[in-house]
């Protein structure tokens, strides 16, 4: 399958690293808009040069089919806006450890507003449980954690946003493919430009979809003929549903389970490209919490995002399709921790190492280069833990006599080190 433009994906392609949590990149607070307002004119030359790409593509989106009454509307006046290169330039030096997003991500005042909100809408969302098989509260963790159901989904003209990084020219040609997706939803009349606001890098609505997510599975769930991810609950349950749908969600099948691992387990097997069915699962000595039966899944992956210390999970295809929403193994794993709870299931129980101090990225980059040094071959240092690191790692830990989970830590580091 061709690989889809995720609706916050687009933060990750844009800071050249992994998927970030989607409240990180979103709307700023209140105390920060006199710096916004001082930033906005500090770059006139920069403004103005700004003004003749504008112009240029003005022809070139016209060129392609967008009418001039379009163009007027979302082009005229449209702001440079330096905001979005400085949050576009900024990477964070420290990641938050998985258990950290989580305790945010899936608070208890997250959970209990989720039940709140999808009792508020339980009908629609079991509507578009029904129309795509996507379960209720899967559809409503998604809102919650995208958008904290709608109280913080940006206050930044999608249009001046994308604009800004299309000029800028680090990811111009991304960009300016979105805000030409961005204009044809204008003209299509599904919202007005005034109204199509998000965060800073173009992800827009409760459910943050990127234009051309929202081009190709933007849904009318309420029959009004347009698609409004911005106002309409029951669009933007549609809209989501739909999306998962179209990811390859399975309907019946849960997104994964919380496992125990038995004495001696391969770790080498933990990474989502190693599948087995839960059968084979079984006879390695994978188990349930509760000792019940695994959920049957023809090809579920064993992960441990902490390492051995830490809980272990068997997921399924649908927790691969929440990947293509936002591919960040702590962004699936809350949205599937979030939704057994607003359901009333249990959380994750097993305990996180909270102890290990989590790595920069600059100590990621050394960890690497010592690994290829001596001669655990990892790739080009860039400071992303990603298979080929986690696997150089393992066969660091083997030869040590340490258990081979592939989880950075610092005492690992200071042992490549010495």
């Amino acid at each position: 399958m061709k690989r889809m433009l995720t609706p916050t994906l687009l933060l990750a392609l844009l800071a050249g690293c992994q998927a970030a949590p989607p409240s990180e990149a979103r709307a700023q607070s209140p105390g920060a808009a006199t710096t916004v307002a001082v930033a906005e004119t500090a770059q006139p030359a920069a403004a103005e040069n700004f003004q003749g790409w504008l112009s240029r593509f003005r022809r070139e989106a016209r060129a392609e089919g967008i009418s001039e009454a379009t163009l007027s509307r979302a082009l005229d006046g449209l702001r440079y806006r330096p905001r979005v290169i400085e949050l576009d330039r900024s990477q964070p030096e420290f990641v938050r450890p998985i258990w950290q997003y989580l305790d945010s991500a899936v608070s208890a005042t997250r959970v209990t507003t989720g039940r709140e909100r999808l009792a508020e809408h339980r009908d629609t969302a079991r509507e578009m449980e029904r129309r795509y098989g996507v379960p209720a509260e899967v559809i409503v963790a998604i809102w919650g954690i995208e958008s904290n159901y709608g109280g913080n989904f940006g206050d930044f003209s999608t249009l001046e946003a994308l604009a800004t990084l299309a000029f800028d020219g680090r990811r111009s040609d991304f960009a300016r493919t979105e805000l030409l997706a961005a204009l044809r939803i204008l003209e299509a009349g599904d919202i007005s430009p005034e109204r199509m606001i998000g965060s800073w890098a173009g992800a827009m609505g409760h459910t943050q979809f990127i234009p051309s997510s929202f081009v190709a599975y933007a849904v009318d769930g309420d029959g009004d003929g347009r698609r409004d991810i911005w106002g309409s609950i029951p669009d933007v349950m549609a809209s989501t549903a739909h999306y998962l749908d179209r990811a390859g969600w399975q309907a019946g099948e849960p997104w994964g389970v919380e496992v125990r691992l038995p004495d001696g387990f391969d770790y080498a097997r933990t990474e989502l490209a190693h599948r087995l069915s839960s059968g084979e699962w079984a006879e390695q000595g994978v188990r349930t919490l509760s000792g019940e039966p695994l959920p049957d899944f023809s090809a579920a992956s064993v992960i441990v995002p902490a390492g051995a210390k830490g809980p272990a999970f068997l997921v399924g295809r649908n927790f691969r399709a929440i990947l293509r929403y936002n591919n960040a193994t702590s962004y699936a794993l809350a949205v599937g921790a979030l939704s057994d709870e607003i359901a009333g299931r249990e959380g994750v129980v097993q305990a996180w190492p909270r102890e290990q101090q989590p790595l920069s990225r600059g100590q990621v980059r050394e960890m690497q280069r010592l690994l290829n040094e001596r001669g655990f071959g990892v790739g080009a240092p860039d400071g992303i833990m990603g298979p080929n690191t986690r696997r150089g790692l393992r066969a660091f830990q083997g030869a040590i006599g340490v258990t081979p989970d592939g989880f950075a830590t610092l005492t690992l580091l200071e042992r490549l080190r010495r």
